[in-house]
């Protein structure tokens, strides 16, 4: 049941990011840029677990565990970056096939950095989902003519981040407490977002309550919540495991995109929906196995 439970945990993180796509989207129609979502993400992110660390945890960080966790951080708000520069190239379908290439990418790093040989389930769940992902983004519909080679490399990268962040989230440091984890990561993050966004403007002066409020739903869902999460179960759940069970960001996304933005969802997304959700039950049925062996 342990390990049934750390897997859900990974899957609502994956639901906690599949939500900030409509609501970025929501906030640009009111005129709220995607560098400004970003930065309060982030900002408010920070801002939230550093108050919860005050009040709730006694835990002194090394230098060299704190300078680790900090750089961790830095793939948080690449990720963002990255998917949001390639949407400015690409069709959002896309942008988002090049981002779920995280997946394939997960299992690699880990064949490769940890020595760990993945199972046949993780290699079929995986494949799996990059075929859902294909039916979930309505790729049919896609026009493929004249991609912008700068576009592509930005979704890779998003890529490449999101499957680092993954990673790092399951390797680094998995004494420290989930808590404290979050909050160094979540600052790494901010400070690399304020290095390519920096804050020229007044934005985060802004008073409107449409901004902040904007500011803190991202920042629950996009730099508390994720963090926070994988950092309790990836070390349980391991790496490639987990990047596949994270892969319910992209039905999450297509979902409130509908409900949020009255998207219309196709036959063809619903079918990949579909086939994801059949992945990360392929995925579990080793820990349903053992938690079955165990009764």
């Amino acid at each position: 049941m342990r390990a049934l439970l750390h897997a859900f945990l990974v899957i609502l993180g994956g639901c906690s990011f599949g939500l900030l796509a409509p609501i970025v989207k929501l906030g640009a129609l009111h005129g709220i840029s995607t560098a400004d979502s970003t930065r309060m993400q982030l900002f408010i992110g920070f801002s939230l677990l550093l108050i919860i660390n005050l009040f709730f945890v006694r835990y002194r960080l090394k230098r060299n565990t704190f300078i680790k966790l900090l750089f961790s951080g830095i793939p948080m708000g690449l990720t963002t970056t990255f998917i949001y520069k390639s949407l400015n190239y690409l069709d959002a379908s896309i942008a988002i096939i090049l981002l779920f290439q995280y997946v394939w990418m997960g299992l690699v790093a880990e064949l490769i950095l940890t020595k760990q040989k993945p199972t046949k389930e993780k290699i079929i769940s995986a494949s799996l989902v990059l075929i859902g992902s294909l039916f979930a983004v309505n790729i049919f519909d896609a026009q493929f003519a004249h991609l912008p080679l700068i576009g592509i490399v930005w979704g890779l990268l998003a890529a490449v981040s999101f499957a680092a962040f993954l990673f790092v989230s399951g390797q680094v440091a998995t004494y420290v407490p989930p808590l404290r984890k979050s909050m160094v990561m979540a600052l790494g993050g901010l400070i690399s977002i304020l290095i390519i966004y920096p804050p020229t403007d007044i934005s985060l002066l802004e008073t409107n309550v449409q901004f902040w409020t904007h500011g803190l739903i991202l920042g629950v869902f996009g730099a508390v919540l994720p963090p926070l999460l994988f950092s309790i179960s990836m070390p349980v759940v391991e790496n490639a495991l987990g990047t596949i069970l994270s892969s319910s960001e992209l039905p999450t996304t297509i979902i409130m995109s509908a409900i949020i933005l009255s998207e219309h969802i196709s036959s063809f997304q619903v079918i990949g929906i579909i086939i994801i959700m059949c992945a990360i039950v392929l995925a579990n049925v080793p820990h349903l196995k053992r938690s079955k062996a165990r009764t």
